[in-house]
């Protein structure tokens, strides 16, 4: 396996984690830094990437937003947590590392988040992969609720019991019915594999979640209730792929309207059997995407 770096970088006052698999060499083959998802989430749910630091001689960088993982921080009030908190670290961290010539991917909040920060400014990024992720939230809610009709009857009407209670999930009929869910649209399978379960403690859940979305995948409570992009990310300049699977909780509906309103030229790859953590359990065909596509725009 690669060797892998580690360190922490200084942002707002705080630390923000960061791991690097392999060594950037002189071979034409630029980095990819990977942004994880939520708001809230840590990067190991997507840790299997860095075995593309093997598979194809690339470094492969991940780091931990504020708030969550090894980059937890104590309770803040509601207003630390907003866009701005996640795209200038990302700047901070792009910085801080020397990264003036690399890929980026970010799989659903951080394909969201690496959106924002190329239409701010794509300086140094050579191409950009968008991971199963919404850019009109209003579509991923109703996504999410048409998704809960295929599920059984008794499990429709034990998450809206749970929906009722302000997301309260505690009862067994409750927890079953939001585990179907997420092995058919969310991982994929049952069990997790190890590093989905390490990533879903509630040690590595950041409280920005509730913050940002809300108590559970079906509510949008949070601060990106309103979040919408579709009439700006015609202005993005820089290549772009959007990676989905048929089973994804980023439906392709979602993903559609997504690429419906992109630049000319925008990519899109649909994976057949994979959910929202595609890398879970179709790990081959994601890698395979990802670095056929970036590969093209070295």
């Amino acid at each position: 396996m690669a060797e892998m770096k580690s360190g922490y970088i200084d942002y707002k006052g705080f630390k923000t984690y960061y791991e690097i698999y392999g060594e950037r060499k002189d071979n034409g083959k630029k980095p990819l830094l990977i942004l994880h998802g939520g708001p809230g989430d840590t990067h190991l749910y997507l840790l299997n990437y860095r075995d593309m630091a093997d598979l194809y001689d690339r470094q492969i960088i991940f780091y931990d937003q504020i708030g969550c993982g090894k980059s937890n921080i104590p309770h803040q009030e509601d207003d630390f947590y907003d866009y701005d908190l996640w795209i200038n670290e990302f700047f901070t961290v792009r910085d801080a590392l020397g990264l003036d010539d690399f890929h980026l991917f970010g799989n659903s909040w951080g394909g969201m988040l690496a959106t924002m920060c190329m239409l701010r400014d794509d300086t140094g990024v050579a191409s950009m992969v968008v991971n199963g992720s919404p850019y009109n939230c209003q579509t991923w809610l109703s996504e999410a609720n048409r998704l809960i009709l295929y599920l059984p009857e008794e499990m429709q009407k034990a998450i809206a019991e749970a929906e009722a209670a302000g997301g309260d999930y505690s009862t067994p009929e409750r927890e079953a019915a939001y585990m179907e869910y997420y092995r058919r649209h969310v991982v994929g399978c049952d069990p997790w594999p190890d590093f989905v379960q390490e990533a879903f403690k509630p040690e590595n859940v950041g409280e920005c979640f509730n913050v940002m979305q809300g108590a559970s995948e079906f509510v949008m409570t949070g601060k990106m209730k309103d979040f919408n992009v579709l009439d700006q990310v015609k202005n993005l300049k820089v290549p772009t792929m959007l990676l989905s699977g048929t089973n994804d909780e980023a439906t392709p509906f979602l993903i559609k309207e997504a690429y419906d309103a992109m630049p000319a030229g925008t990519e899109w790859v649909l994976v057949q059997g994979a959910a929202h953590i595609g890398n879970a359990t179709h790990a081959k065909e994601y890698f395979e995407a990802v670095e056929n596509f970036i590969e093209r725009h070295e």
